[in-house]
C-alpha cells in the first residue's frame, strides 16, 4: 500500500512539474468575462433592444409607401343605347337643310352625296364597346400620425426601458460570472494551501522519523515508536495525494470557468487578495442595495407595467392621421380609345374612434392596472429580501474576518505547543503519542487557518455582490 501511494505521488509530482501559468484573480476575471457564453448572449440582447428602439422611433416620422400593379383582364361589355329617336330628329333636320341647299344649283352635287351617305348609314352593334384589357397603375402615399392615443409615446418609452433593462441584465450576468470565477479561484487556493500544509506536516513527521530511528538505533526507543510514526507518515502521504488531486480538479474547474482548455496548467496566487491581517475590518455602514442591478431591474419592471396601462388604454382612444397620395392609372378602352392615362392626387385626414364593445377596453385597462399593483408588491418584497441578503453578507464577512484572527492565534499556539512537546519528548519527559498529537493539532490548526482565509474571500465577494459593488 505504501509503495502504491508513493508511486502515485511520484506520478502526480511529475505531472505538476510541468510549467504552469500563474494567473491572478483579476486576470481570471477578465478572461471569464470574455469567454462566458451567457454574458455574450446578454450583450447581444442590448444590440437587439437598441435596434428595436430605433425601429420604434420611426413611428414618429411620416410613413412613405409605393405601390405598382400591372394586370390583364379579358372582361368587356357593349353599351347599345336606343338612338332611333335621336337619329329620327337629326334626319328630319338634315332633310330641311338639304331642301334649302337643293334650291341652289351650286349645291346640287353636295346634296346628292349627302343623301347617298344618309341612306347607307347604320348604327354599329359595338357603338359603345368597353374593354378592361391591360391595366397599369402606380402610386406613392405618405401617412403622418397626428394623435394615436399615446400609443407611440408609450411604446417608445417601453423600448427605451428595454435597453436599460438589457444593460442591467449584462451587469447582473457579469456579477454572477465574477462570483463563480472568485469561487473557482478560491477553491484552487484552498487545495493548493492544503497541499502545502500536508507537505509541511509530512516534513515534520519525516524529521521525527529520523529522530526516532536514531533513538531506536541507540536503544533509547522501541520499534513500536517507529511503527507509530510510520502510520502517521502514511496518513500524511495520503493527505498529500488527496490535496494534489483536489488541486488538479480545482485547476480544471477554473480552466472551464475562464474558457481555457481543461488540460492547461494554471497556478494561483494570493497576491493582491483582500485578506485582513489585523483586527480592523471597516465595512461601509452606508452601503445599500440601490447600486445593485436587481434593484434597477425591479424599478424598470414596475415602470414597464405602468406604461403598459397607457399602451392598453391607447387602443380605445381616438386616432388621427394625415395622409396624402399620388397615383397614375393607364388602361381600359371605350370605343377603341384608352380611357385612363393620367395621374391624380389625394389629400385627407383619417379619424378612428372605437365606440362600443361591451366594456372590453375598460376590463383590459383594469387588468393592466392590477398587473402594475402586482409588480409594485413584488418590488417591495424583493427589495426587503435584498436588504436582508446584504445584512447576512455583512455578518458573514465580519464572522469570517474574526475567524481568521482566531485561527491565526490557534496556529501560533499550536506551533508553540508542538515546540514544547518536541522539547519534552527529546528529554524523555513526554511520550511519543503526546508529541504526535501536538503535531496533529498543529496540522489541524494550519488547515483551519486555510479554510478561514478561503471562507473570508468567498464572503467578501458575496458581500460586494450584495451591496452592488462588484
Amino acid at each position: 500500500m505504501k509503495r502504491y501511494i508513493v508511486s502515485v505521488s511520484a506520478l502526480l509530482c511529475g505531472l505538476f512539474c510541468v510549467q504552469a501559468e500563474t494567473l491572478t484573480l483579476d486576470e481570471c476575471r477578465s478572461r471569464a468575462l470574455e469567454y462566458n457564453k451567457s454574458l455574450v448572449s446578454s450583450r447581444l440582447q442590448i444590440q437587439k433592444q437598441e435596434a428595436d428602439l430605433k425601429a420604434m422611433k420611426t413611428n414618429f416620422l411620416p410613413n412613405f409607401k409605393i405601390i405598382a400593379a400591372d394586370f390583364y383582364n379579358t372582361g368587356k361589355t357593349t353599351i347599345n343605347p336606343d338612338l332611333s329617336t335621336t337619329f329620327a330628329s337629326g334626319i328630319a333636320n338634315a332633310q330641311n337643310v338639304l331642301a334649302q341647299l337643293a334650291a341652289n344649283p351650286l349645291y346640287t352635287p353636295l346634296v346628292g352625296g349627302l343623301k347617298s351617305i344618309a341612306e347607307g348609314f347604320q348604327v354599329p352593334d359595338d357603338f359603345l364597346e368597353f374593354k378592361i384589357g391591360n391595366v397599369f397603375t402606380a402610386g406613392v402615399s405618405v401617412t403622418e400620425p397626428l394623435y394615436a392615443g399615446g400609443k407611440i409615446t408609450a411604446g417608445y418609452k417601453m423600448n427605451k426601458l428595454g435597453v436599460s433593462m438589457a444593460q442591467n441584465k449584462v451587469r447582473l450576468t457579469e456579477q454572477e460570472v465574477l462570483l463563480n470565477t472568485d469561487n473557482a479561484y478560491v477553491l484552487c487556493i484552498r487545495a493548493k494551501e492544503m497541499g502545502s500544509v500536508a507537505r509541511s506536516y509530512k516534513a515534520v513527521l519525516d524529521e521525527l522519523r529520523k529522530t526516532v530511528d536514531n533513538a531506536v538505533k541507540h536503544g533509547m526507543r522501541t520499534q513500536n515508536d517507529v511503527l507509530k510514526v510510520q502510520v502517521k507518515q502514511n496518513e500524511a502521504e495520503l493527505n498529500i495525494l488527496k490535496a494534489d488531486n483536489a488541486y488538479r480538479l480545482a485547476q480544471m474547474n477554473l480552466a472551464q470557468v475562464i474558457g481555457a482548455p481543461l488540460t492547461e496548467r494554471i497556478d494561483v496566487t494570493t497576491d493582491g487578495l483582500n485578506i485582513p491581517t489585523d483586527n480592523n475590518l471597516l465595512l461601509d455602514g452606508s452601503a445599500d442595495i440601490s447600486n445593485r442591478p436587481e434593484y434597477d431591474l425591479l424599478n424598470q419592471k414596475t415602470e414597464m407595467a405602468r406604461l403598459q396601462i397607457k399602451l392598453t388604454r391607447s387602443d380605445f382612444l381616438p386616432n388621427l392621421a394625415l395622409f396624402g397620395a399620388y397615383s397614375y392609372l393607364n388602361g381600359m378602352k371605350l370605343m377603341g380609345e384608352r380611357v385612363f392615362k393620367n395621374g391624380s392626387a389625394t389629400v385627407g385626414v383619417v379619424f378612428r374612434m372605437p365606440l362600443f364593445h361591451f366594456g372590453e377596453g375598460m376590463q383590459k385597462v383594469r387588468s393592466a392596472k392590477v398587473a402594475y399593483q402586482i409588480s409594485q408588491m413584488e418590488q417591495q418584497d424583493l427589495n426587503e429580501k435584498m436588504q436582508l441578503e446584504l445584512l447576512q453578507a455583512t455578518n458573514l464577512l465580519q464572522e469570517a474576518a474574526l475567524e481568521i484572527q482566531v485561527t491565526n492565534k490557534s496556529v501560533e499556539q499550536a506551533a508553540e505547543n508542538m515546540r514544547l512537546s518536541k522539547k519534552h519528548y527529546e528529554v524523555g519527559t513526554e511520550p511519543l503519542s503526546d508529541y504526535l498529537e501536538a503535531q496533529a493539532l498543529w496540522q489541524q490548526a494550519n488547515a483551519s487557518s486555510v479554510e478561514a482565509r478561503c471562507n473570508y474571500l468567498v464572503a467578501y465577494t458575496k458581500y460586494l455582490k450584495a451591496k452592488g459593488g462588484m
